[in-house]
Order: structure tokens, then C-alpha cells, then sequence
């Protein structure tokens, strides 16, 4: 049997009233009696009548609905994101539809399609790492759709930006594995065009620059799919332990490319921390049970998106044409256990 939701015209039949009076009952008019307003209040509640979102939409010309691109929703940065989307979203009426790229531009492209073809009232963003140009959301964005881009940004929209300070977040890491005595320090990063990645890479490359630190240039690999394809992790560990100079560190860039690097190097028998000294970008709880527990960077994700919709429903809310825009910058929190002493 398929489920149907009841409805007005349902409630007016059941109780012999005309839609019209059901209608205003539920509004509370002043017109109807108040017996006529408890006999369709408790008919409503009895067979669970919810106003249908869709005529509301209609009438308001908003869907009270907000959209959601991430690449991948078994990451807990992204957990923790959508988390914090959540709470303001709900407390101020709105629903989150969450769609996932796994790193695939077309699957970021479908996404789109859907949620406009829900009649969303607007989107937050964050690029799959095969995402490199962004007309689609350009054209959405000059349709009058509302944007905010988190994470993963891009600068060819002029809208709100929420990000991590992923540049000191890496300078910091990478400074600690220095002053912990490595200088031969390998780099493990996501898509080269991605912003977190330049970012991160730029945090490291200042850090080693400001200690007078050269590496070789197969010590800093990148992976195309972030982390998703183990295969591109094991590709980088051959070429950084091909070197002539074996590296003495790696700090991976992500959380996937971080759990990723520390199976392989299990299975290749590297010991961490006796054989390489290993830190991550990572918002994974899991990461503190490990043996040995491992040295990470951490974003404040649940922050970065309450923020973010905090920014969205303020431009889907404005009455006016929204001109100036803000690009925050959250602290990341540096976490030293035993990988990399």
C-alpha cells in the first residue's frame, strides 16, 4: 500500500465542512466558531496532518528548503559540518537536503540538477576534487539562486566563504615535526587546484622555508581522487621512499589520505613512529585509539557550518540585494600524540 499523506480536502470530507472552513479552522479565523476549530484541530492531529510543503512553497514563494554538495558524507569533517548546518537550519524553519560527489565532478553536476529541481531556496558548497571550472554554478548563481561556498571554495563567485585556516594549520604541523628533530619531512596532498590543498601546501612550503629546510620535489605528491583511491596513496609512498633520501616525516593533507597512508604503511611494515614520524589534517575521534595515537590537525567543522548557514539563510532572508561579502577564516586546533615524537 502506498503511503499518501492526508489532506484538507480529506479532513473537510471526513468532518462534512467545506474546504474553505477546514482551511481557515487550521489558521485559527476569527470566522470559524471555536467548536467548528477543535472538532478539525483534533481531526488534524489524530491522522497526523502536516501542512504540504510544496503549496506552501507556492504561496510564499520559498520552500523553506536549503541544498547541500559535499563530497562525502562517511568523512568526519563533513559529519560534523552537516551537523552544524542542521542546528541553525532547523531552528529557523528550514529542511536540508544533503547530496554527495564522492570527488566526481559529474556526480557534483547531477547533484545541482536536483536539488534546482527542488525549488531550493539555496546552497552551500563544498568542490569535489575533480571540480576545476565551475559554470554550472555560476549560471545558478546569476539565476538569483543564493550561494556559500565552505572548505572547498572557489573565487569566481562573489558570495560568502567560510574556511579553516588551513595555511597556519599546516605551518604549525609542519613546524612541530621540525622542532621535533625531522627535516626530511614528505608531503601527502589532495588534487593540486583544490583551495585546501594550495592552501595547506603553502603553510608547509613557509614552514620548511622559514627553518631553511629544502626537500626534493618527489618529497610532495598528490592524489587526484583525495584519498578515495588507495591506489594513488600506495603511488606516493613509491615515490617518496624512491628517493635517494628516505623521508624521515609525512603530513598528510586530509582524512582519507590520512587513514589511507597509515594502512598502507602498516602493510608495507613502516612503523610509526620508530620508522617515519607521521601528522594529518584529520577530524576523526577514531585516529586518539590508534597504536600509536596519532598527531593531527583539526578543523572546527560543526562551527564552519553554522556559520555558513547562518551566512546562506541571511541572503536567502535579505530584502534587499546583498552587496558586501565575508570570507571567515576559523582557527584549526593542534593535537601532538605520539606519531610524531
Amino acid at each position: 500500500m502506498r503511503f499518501a499523506a492526508i489532506t484538507i480536502k480529506d479532513i473537510a470530507k471526513a468532518l462534512g465542512l467545506s474546504t474553505s472552513t477546514v482551511s481557515r479552522a487550521l489558521r485559527d479565523s476569527y470566522e470559524i466558531s471555536p467548536e467548528t476549530k477543535e472538532k478539525v484541530l483534533a481531526y488534524a492531529e489524530k491522522f497526523n496532518y502536516r501542512p504540504n510543503p510544496a503549496a506552501l512553497g507556492l504561496k510564499e514563494r520559498r520552500t523553506r528548503s536549503i541544498g547541500v554538495i559535499v563530497s562525502e558524507i562517511d568523512n568526519t569533517f563533513f559529519s560534523e559540518a552537516i551537523n552544524g548546518m542542521e542546528s541553525i537550519a532547523f531552528d529557523r524553519g528550514y529542511t536540508v537536503i544533503i547530496t554527495q560527489t564522492h570527488e566526481s565532478f559529474q556526480r557534483e553536476l547531477a547533484n545541482l540538477r536536483y536539488l534546482s529541481s527542488r525549488s531550493i531556496d539555496g546552497l552551500l558548497v563544498s568542490l569535489s576534487s575533480e571540480t576545476n571550472d565551475i559554470p554550472h554554478l555560476n549560471k545558478i548563481h546569476q539565476q538569483g539562486l543564493p550561494l556559500v561556498f565552505f572548505d572547498r571554495i572557489s573565487d569566481e563567485i562573489k558570495t560568502h566563504k567560510v574556511i579553516a585556516d588551513n595555511f597556519k594549520g599546516a605551518y604549525d604541523v609542519t613546524k612541530h615535526l621540525i622542532d621535533s628533530g625531522h627535516k626530511r619531512i614528505a608531503h601527502l596532498a589532495n588534487v593540486s587546484y583544490l583551495s585546501i590543498t594550495i592552501e595547506r601546501l603553502k603553510g608547509f612550503e613557509k614552514a620548511l622555508s622559514d627553518h631553511g629546510i629544502k626537500i626534493p620535489a618527489s618529497y610532495i605528491q598528490y592524489c587526484s581522487h583525495g584519498g578515495l583511491m588507495e591506489e594513488e596513496i600506495d603511488k606516493a609512498l613509491d615515490a617518496f621512499f624512491a628517493s635517494k633520501i628516505k623521508p624521515e616525516a609525512i603530513f598528510t593533507a586530509g582524512e582519507k589520505l590520512t587513514i589511507g597512508c597509515l594502512r598502507l604503511l602498516k602493510k608495507r611494515g613502516i612503523k610509526v613512529p620508530e620508522d617515519i614520524a607521521m601528522v594529518g589534517f584529520s577530524n576523526a575521534k577514531l585516529l586518539d585509539l590508534f597504536d600509536p595515537p596519532l598527531t593531527i590537525v583539526k578543523q572546527p567543522a560543526f562551527e564552519m557550518g553554522q556559520i555558513a548557514t547562518e551566512m546562506l539563510l541571511n541572503l536567502i532572508e535579505s530584502r534587499r540585494p546583498v552587496t558586501e561579502f565575508e570570507k571567515r577564516v576559523l582557527p584549526t586546533q593542534m593535537t601532538i600524540r605520539d606519531s610524531s615524537l
